[in-house]
């Protein structure tokens, strides 16, 4: 049969963890086919129309998915899964909303954060805040998967899928947007950002933290957080990264001030390169950082801005 992938996009740009969910599915399902559902996003069905692999895209526009609430996303995903033997969705606080009601209503047991597809009914996934790698393998019939996104690679674009308007279904009454409030900044989305600098209680107060945003300007970095930094207020709760926060895998991935909790592991360790500053030797950051330096973070970070600045490197001077 064939896989459904739901975009991730906020209306008009699509996510790069849609493209990372195409790869997973393509493994487990074929043909692939993606569902946008928004307000507004004929763009972002183009996008993911690019998609290489990608046959068919659904678009559902229409204001009732404008902030694709769990009950109204489950209610349309429903109308169309008789299609499909594999929905899949990217491991975002997005899809791990709305998949779930999925699952539940076709009685199917969710698989949750796959990292690897071993076949098309058996697949990989972090334990234990990442300490361990279980194997699962699905019953027979439809598969309803979130997938890790930092462990896949993206596709490739250069795909002319067709887009295909569908109908919309009833809007189930259940819930209603009422606010957000989101954070605003110049610098790159954490998830998909390809340098991450993080601090953690190391550094003291939510005043020291502004130390990590020099170097942050200059490289086009992300800024993160451990739990413990975030859990004493230094940086709002989105800006954590870890078991209970964010995982990313960047290029490069900067632990300033972090000790290494295994739950704080669990959400960068796939980063490419890790480069820790502690002055604690026996921390445990080390343990898998490609590189450490044991010093006094106060005096090391101004350094490292100095020379940064002194090799030209970076967007701002």
């Amino acid at each position: 049969m064939t896989a459904l992938v739901i975009a991730e996009h906020d209306n008009k740009t699509l996510n790069d963890a849609t493209a990372k969910t195409v790869t997973a599915a393509a493994l487990v399902s074929s043909p692939v086919h993606i569902l946008v559902a928004g307000q507004d996003c004929a763009a972002v069905a183009d996008a993911a129309a690019k998609i290489a692999g990608v046959e068919k895209v659904l678009l559902a526009d229409d204001a009732l998915y404008a902030r694709m609430l769990a009950e109204n996303m489950e209610t349309l995903i429903l109308g169309h899964a008789d299609t499909y033997d594999a929905i899949l969705a990217p491991a975002t606080t997005t899809g791990k909303n709305y998949l779930p009601r999925v699952a539940a209503k076709l009685d199917v047991p969710q698989i949750s954060e796959i990292i690897a597809v071993v076949s098309p009914d058996t697949f990989e996934r972090p334990i234990y805040a990442g300490n361990a790698i279980e194997t699962v393998q699905a019953p027979p019939g439809k598969k309803i998967i979130t997938v890790r996104t930092t462990a896949f690679k993206a596709a490739a674009t250069g795909g002319n899928a067709r887009v295909e308007m569908i109908s919309t279904a009833t809007d189930p009454g259940l819930s209603r947007f009422v606010d957000e409030n989101l954070s605003k900044s110049e610098r790159p989305d954490l998830t998909s950002a390809k340098i991450v600098i993080s601090g953690g209680r190391g550094l003291g107060s939510a005043e020291n933290f502004k130390l990590l945003d020099q170097i942050a300007d200059r490289l086009g970095a992300a800024v993160g957080a451990s739990r413990a930094a975030v859990d004493a207020g230094y940086l709002p709760n989105d800006f954590q990264v870890g078991q209970t926060g964010k995982a990313v895998a960047p290029d490069l991935y900067l632990a300033i001030g972090i000790s290494g909790a295994i739950q704080h592991l669990a959400g960068m360790k796939d980063s490419r390169v890790i480069a820790a500053i502690n002055k604690d030797s026996e921390a445990p950051i080390f343990q898998i950082a490609d590189y450490g330096l044991v010093a006094d973070l106060f005096q090391a970070i101004p350094e490292l801005n100095d020379e940064i600045a002194k090799r030209g490197i970076g967007q701002k001077a």
